[in-house]
């Protein structure tokens, strides 16, 4: 199979995939006990007004009708409106999902800045003291709560030292700062708000990568391990090739593999899952509003960070499978 085809049919597989979630989605919206109307009309409200407003919501049309009319909706990029709030759901999940893209991007920047290197000194120093330490440092990492790391740096930095913001997003000017401002400003020569948020977005960025850099340490370590005792690296280094060739673009390449898959797979979760560092650093992204909205049974914006949540996935998983593929082409043949 080609490498275009490939992709061809990962991306149908997707698609599917978020078919699938949205239609079992908006069944569960009328299978879970309540009436939307029950929840948006007052508390003293008549037939008559409770009527207008399943009319003014389209909840008295047919199921298949609703679905549908979703469905073309969500084509078009509109989950509907809150029904308590009345604003565009569109306009809350899309306002949350950079929040919690840049926490997920600044968190794999900090495993893989971290992981990798360590992982490689800690395979080619097998049973020496590095490799003890690197691999007590992964165990403390893996076995560290996330809530419990990301208070704990809080008081110790925050508090005590005063070294970072305790909470909340970078804000200049009464101007919130996300990487791209940053950047922008960066580019034109000022280096206060890349400063200010690399100072807001630090904290969270080790909270939540934490675990993932201890994960990655250890498959990093293990298939580093795997791959120095194939005979072909024995056969590279007959060769005469200096070590550092054999250990870096040969036998880490090798290991990267697995390494991607563990990657992607982790950054869709860290997309939708910063339920618990979202909410010890006050950050407004996807996890905070999906809590929210299970809190307030807000249906519509817990359907939507859902559907988002799924797409993102989508989107990873195929990128992983593309680089995967890449890496190695065997994997698009078969």
């Amino acid at each position: 199979m080609g490498y275009a085809r490939f992709l061809a049919k990962r991306g149908l597989q997707g698609v599917f995939v978020v078919w699938a979630v949205v239609t079992v989605v908006f069944a569960l919206r009328y299978i879970t006990p309540g009436s939307p109307v029950a929840f948006i009309a007052p508390l003293d409200a008549g037939p008559e007004l409770r009527q207008a407003i399943a009319e003014s919501y389209g909840l008295n049309q047919p199921l298949y009708v609703q679905y549908g009319q979703y469905l073309w909706d969500l084509a078009r990029l509109d989950m509907g409106q809150s029904y308590a709030r009345g604003t565009s759901v569109s306009a809350e999940v899309f306002a949350a999902l950079p929040v919690s893209l840049e926490l997920a991007v600044a968190s794999t920047v900090v495993a893989i800045i971290i992981s990798i290197p360590l992982g490689v000194v800690s395979a080619v120093n097998h049973r020496q003291p590095s490799d003890y330490v690197a691999t007590s440092l992964s165990l403390v990492g893996i076995s560290t709560p996330n809530f419990w790391l990301g208070v704990m740096l809080v008081l110790l930095l925050s508090v005590q030292f005063n070294v970072f913001p305790t909470s909340g997003l970078a804000e200049i000017d009464g101007q919130t700062v996300m990487f791209v401002d940053a950047l922008r400003h960066l580019l034109q020569g000022e280096t206060r708000w890349m400063v200010e948020w690399l100072a807001h977005i630090t904290l969270p960025a080790v909270t939540l990568g934490t675990y993932f850099t201890a994960l990655v340490t250890r498959l990093t370590r293990s298939g580093m391990l795997e791959e120095l005792g194939e005979s072909y690296v024995t056969a590279l280094r007959a060769k005469g090739l200096p070590e550092a060739l054999v250990r870096y673009r040969h036998v880490l390449k090798n290991t990267l593999i697995p390494v991607i898959t563990v990657l992607g797979l982790q950054l869709g979760t860290l997309v939708g899952g910063a339920v618990i560092t979202e909410r010890v650093f006050d950050l407004p992204g996807l996890g905070s509003l999906l809590i929210d909205a299970i809190n307030q049974q807000q249906w519509m914006i817990l359907q939507g960070c859902l559907i988002v949540v799924s797409a993102g996935f989508v989107i990873v998983n195929t990128t992983v499978d593309a680089l995967y593929a890449y890496v190695s082409p065997e994997v698009s043949a078969e």
